[in-house]
């Protein structure tokens, strides 16, 4: 078992476990490949759905420069394999809210990295 396997095991046993109160279900879309019409301002391209499963978190006040980071935005961390597509910058995310998990909330995704050995993705969220 490779080291990525062992992480992505390690953190899906934790997901289940310690962070199970914690851990939300999320789905993200976008628009798929299309074709666009200027004259009409209408595209072909139809929504792609994708889901996972990851921690929502709010950034340290220390790392909000209001800049690239902003006062509200939130960090998604998720399970590389536990994501059905790869999420990337546009997309949007509908997830629980922090506040009050009955509400779904829309967040638009502002930046992507994943970690150096590909196991989870952090995911830089901003309200739509």
């Amino acid at each position: 078992m490779g080291l990525r396997e062992e992480l992505q095991a390690d953190l899906a046993e934790a997901f289940n476990t310690d962070l199970a109160d914690a851990v939300l279900a999320f789905i993200g879309e976008y628009l798929g490949p299309g074709v666009w019409d200027p004259v009409n301002e209408t595209t072909t391209a139809q929504p792609a759905t994708y889901t996972g499963r990851g921690v929502l978190s709010r950034y340290e006040d220390s790392r909000i420069d209001n800049i690239n980071i902003l006062v509200g935005d939130l960090r998604l961390t998720a399970l590389a394999n536990e994501v059905t597509d790869t999420p990337g910058v546009g997309h949007k995310i509908t997830a629980p809210d922090l506040m009050d998990r009955a509400k779904q909330v829309v967040y638009l995704v502002k930046s992507v990295r994943a970690d150096a050995a590909s196991a989870t993705y952090r995911i830089q969220l901003r309200k739509a």
